[in-house]
């Protein structure tokens, strides 16, 4: 598909871009009630046996995952009709999310302004190395990046480190202005508000038991979905001259084709082709758009078996344009990579 095509997909999508906002707010409060409820059962779980608390923990932690994707929709504006609506509910939903809306919600603008453009990685989204600039490094350098696409910490100690840590004072809010510093400081002090409530009426150690679990396994399920849907191939990656947004986000987004039970959960975020095209569809109309243009469910199509082997990917190669595992620059040099 051209690029001319994939610009002319975001004209066709506009009519998709009106939200409800009486859906908007039965999709909102039921989300917010279903993790309410398996919080309850956890709780009362927890008199009987530790390990059904434990696998409760699972269905409510996908619950925070849907409750994250209603606020990356309100930092879209893609949720209620109008900003100060969008706003008010994804600050509130900051505080359950540990995510300080206004700061998170302009570094996630910078990720769509420059998805799949070469010259403007690094905020917003996860560190990918060119094969060159990694063959460049030095042995620690190589290291310490081999550590950061590790799975264990890509998928565990790396999600848990941002919701927990470094969303509570990231560096960069210092220099955004002060929303976000706001943001940041304000939800910092509504998040320790409600868990010392949650921890006086159920007990500390109860809290940390029900509450921990579900926060880190909603981090790990959230980080999940964002490397699918940005790590696979094949996708498209170009220096700033011939990076072109909507050929970016048509064929730089995966179609993460889940089971509907699983697509439900997650917002129909796997959408995300769709969604980078046209980033004020509301979540719930992207299923209607794939049924309406069935053709954009071939573009980018991953299943959930599939998209486990997305994980070894970790450099782009310029050459074969497509993602490469480390093992696929064994024994090469910078020199030889230059060269090729």
């Amino acid at each position: 598909m051209t690029t001319g095509s994939a610009r002319e997909w975001v004209r066709r999508l506009q009519p998709y871009r009106l939200p409800s906002n009486r859906r908007s707010a039965f999709e909102t409060v039921l989300t917010f009630g279903l993790l309410v409820s398996f919080w309850v059962l956890m709780w009362f779980a927890l008199s009987y046996s530790i390990i059904l608390t434990l696998l409760l923990s699972i269905p409510a932690a996908l619950m925070m995952v849907r409750l994250f994707i209603i606020q990356h929709d309100c930092g879209h504006q893609s949720m209620f009709t109008t900003a100060k609506w969008n706003d008010r509910v994804g600050r509130a939903l900051g505080v359950l999310t540990l995510t300080p809306y206004d700061y998170w919600r302009r570094s996630h603008a910078i990720h769509h302004a420059g998805s799949g453009n070469l010259d403007r990685r690094g905020v917003g989204d996860i560190d990918t190395m060119t094969v060159e600039e990694y063959l460049a490094l030095s042995r620690i350098g190589r290291l310490k990046y081999r550590l950061y696409r590790h799975p264990l910490v890509m998928f565990g100690i790396g999600p848990a480190f941002i919701f927990m840590l470094q969303h509570r004072l990231p560096v960069s809010a210092l220099k955004d202005g002060v929303m976000s510093w706001t943001s940041v400081m304000v939800t910092n002090l509504a998040i320790a508000a409600m868990w010392i409530a949650l921890g006086m009426l159920v007990g500390f150690k109860a809290f940390l038991i029900i509450h921990l679990p579900i926060m880190l396994i909603g981090a790990s399920v959230g980080v999940w979905m964002f490397y699918v849907q940005h790590q696979f191939n094949p996708t498209h990656w170009d220096h700033a001259p011939e990076w072109e947004r909507e050929q970016a986000a048509l064929h730089g987004s995966s179609y993460y084709d889940l089971p509907r039970p699983l697509m439900w959960v997650t917002g129909n975020i796997g959408i995300h082709h769709v969604h980078h095209l046209s980033s004020r569809i509301p979540f719930y109309r992207l299923p209607q758009v794939l049924r309406d243009f069935p053709e954009l469910g071939q573009i980018g199509r991953l299943t959930l078996w599939e998209s486990f082997k997305c994980v070894p990917l970790a450099l782009w190669d310029e050459d074969r344009r497509r993602l490469v595992p480390f093992r696929a620059v064994r024994g090469r040099t910078a020199g030889a990579a230059a060269a090729a």
